[in-house]
Formats: structure tokens, C-alpha cells, sequence
């Protein structure tokens, strides 16, 4: 932006600086998400695998279970990946959020097959590949399809 447009309609200059923090406020939710909810889910795994399987038919098992330090520290992982998604959910649209966060599937298949040693098939990896591709490419179309005007709106009242 040159230097008359700047001194003509200085909002201007702040609208674009909004949009570059927006998006990225927008990638790091994305990124905390991912990773609080695959590290929770892990965590959860890995408390889970240690406990007899009378959990599945015990009710009172499913509470004793949660005294579990991984699963404890899974299922606090998860609630606060609940609350990033919400935070994402208000700066981002629905149709961008889920898929782009799609990508943490890949992602606990790999923990899995990592730290707790699961088999993973050469379909799952082929699925997995799919679904991060998929991520990939909704991850190059808009985040938001609010029109631009509102957020420079937005901005010029703030401006003045």
C-alpha cells in the first residue's frame, strides 16, 4: 500500500493487519486443536490398555478408570480441545474447520502405531494419506467466506 492510500484511509492499513493476525490466530487453533485432541486421544489409549477389561462391563469401572493418570490427564487433553474448536469455530467457518482439523486422524494413527505399537494395516496408511490430502487441500481455500466488506467495515469504525 503506497503512502497516499495509507494517509488517505489509514483503516485500510489496519483492516489488512487484522486479517494477517486473524489468520493466523486461525492456523494456531488449528494446530493447538490437532494436537490436544491426538495427544489426548493417546493418553486416553494408553490409560485404557492398562486397565482390566472389565471395564467394558462394569459401570463402576468406567469411574475407577479415571483415576488413571493417562487417562485423567486424556480426558483433560480432550475438554480443553473441545474449547479450542469452540474458540475456532468463532473465527473460522464450519466448512473450513472440519476438514482442516481431519488432519489429526493421520496423526493419532501414527502415535498409535508409534507408542502404543498398534498394526496398522496398508489401507489404514492409504486411508491416512487420503484424509491428510483432503486436509491439504482444504487448507488452501478460504478459511472464512464472510465477505471481506464487513471486516473492513468493522475496521473503519474502530478506526475513528
Amino acid at each position: 500500500m503506497d503512502t497516499a492510500a495509507r494517509q488517505a484511509a489509514p483503516w485500510l492499513e489496519w483492516g489488512v493487519n487484522f486479517r494477517r493476525e486473524h489468520l493466523l490466530r486461525t492456523y494456531l487453533l488449528v494446530l493447538l486443536f490437532v494436537a490436544l485432541r491426538s495427544f489426548g486421544n493417546l493418553a486416553l489409549a494408553w490409560g485404557t490398555k492398562r486397565l482390566p477389561e472389565t471395564l467394558s462391563v462394569h459401570a463402576a469401572a468406567y469411574l475407577w478408570s479415571m483415576l488413571d493418570p493417562f487417562v485423567a490427564a486424556g480426558i483433560v487433553l480432550l475438554i480443553l480441545s473441545l474449547f479450542t474448536r469452540m474458540a475456532l469455530l468463532s473465527v473460522a467457518d464450519l466448512s473450513f474447520v472440519l476438514p482442516t482439523t481431519a488432519v489429526g486422524y493421520p496423526l493419532s494413527a501414527v502415535l498409535g502405531w508409534y507408542f502404543l505399537k498398534e498394526q496398522v494395516s496398508a489401507e489404514h496408511w492409504i486411508a491416512t494419506l487420503l484424509i491428510f490430502a483432503g486436509t491439504a487441500l482444504v487448507g488452501t481455500t478460504p478459511r472464512n467466506t464472510t465477505p471481506t466488506e464487513a471486516v473492513e467495515t468493522e475496521g473503519a469504525e474502530r478506526a475513528k
